[in-house]
């Protein structure tokens, strides 16, 4: 299957998918040919329904990477193998609208303060002070800290489709960052792996909260993205307008940033019912 992964890789390269995509779309069409023990140009419209259907059935996985597998699929068979009339026909499977977990201040609070280390509560500061997805906070480099007094900003380098955009550097955020570079002394990457060679990985940075949260008692769920919600819907709280919310999000649609009006607390708290409304029988 080498040259045909040379192949898919090579026309996503061409039509400017993000790394992270075509790392998932060659990921699960290795998982197709592995299940069928064939090169997946071998395989028919049956054979690859029949993958996805054991993915949810047996692998009991999530809606989302079932739909993920479908588009690698139909990238590869439409646009690298050019076969249209294999007849693949999936439909996107729905998936569920969950709210996501959404810490309170005191929360998040007590999580920084059960950190172990300085790297640590700086890592996790980081992320909910600036909004940061995980795979933003691990690239962050020195140079992306514009600490000017007259600038005051994080530069996040081709963030999720590719794009550069701003982000809020907040004094209390700069002088953690200080004390924790004079006791690191990163060279590159704000927060390298252990062998100071690269950033920090994500599967490293995801244990890492895990780990503080359970010790600080908190709700399981969520991962790290918790963090860039409490960002989010805290921001919203505070009265930021939904349009600068877009922008330090990085969202592509305001409807994605939209769905934190329904995480606003404080708007529910705000807002009365229509039966107080009425007049007293």
């Amino acid at each position: 299957m080498s040259q045909l992964r040379q192949r898919m890789d090579d026309a996503m390269v061409l039509r400017g998918l993000a790394d992270r995509t075509r790392e998932s779309y060659l990921a699960c069409v290795s998982g197709l040919a592995k299940y069928h023990r064939r090169s997946p140009d071998q395989l028919d419209a049956t054979q690859i329904q029949a993958y996805l259907l054991h993915l949810i059935t047996e692998k009991k996985l999530a809606y989302a990477s079932v739909n993920q597998a479908a588009c690698a699929f139909r990238f590869l068979f439409g646009e690298v193998l050019r076969r249209p009339a294999i007849g693949l026909d999936i439909p996107m499977a729905k998936v569920p609208k969950r709210l996501p977990l959404i810490l309170s201040r005191d929360e998040v609070s007590r999580l920084f303060a059960h950190c172990k280390t300085v790297r640590d509560r700086t890592l996790l500061e980081t992320v909910y002070a600036t909004g940061l997805r995980l795979s933003e906070v691990c690239a962050l480099e020195l140079s992306d800290i514009e600490s000017q007094p007259d600038r005051m900003c994080l530069k996040v380098r081709q963030g999720k489709g590719s794009k550069d955009r701003y982000t809020l550097l907040s004094p209390r955020l700069l002088e953690s960052l200080r004390l924790y570079w004079r006791a690191f002394r990163p060279r590159r990457w704000v927060f390298p792996n252990r062998a100071g060679d690269g950033p920090i990985y994500d599967q490293t940075v995801q244990r890492l909260y895990c780990a503080v949260r359970d010790a600080a008692g908190l709700p399981k769920g969520g991962g790290i993205h918790t963090l860039r919600h409490c960002f989010a819907t805290h921001l919203l709280e505070s009265g930021v307008d939904l349009f600068t919310l877009q922008r330090l999000l990085g969202h592509g649609h305001i409807s994605t940033t939209m769905r934190y009006l329904h995480l606003s607390h404080s708007r529910l708290a705000g807002t009365a019912s229509p039966l107080e409304l009425l007049m007293p029988i």
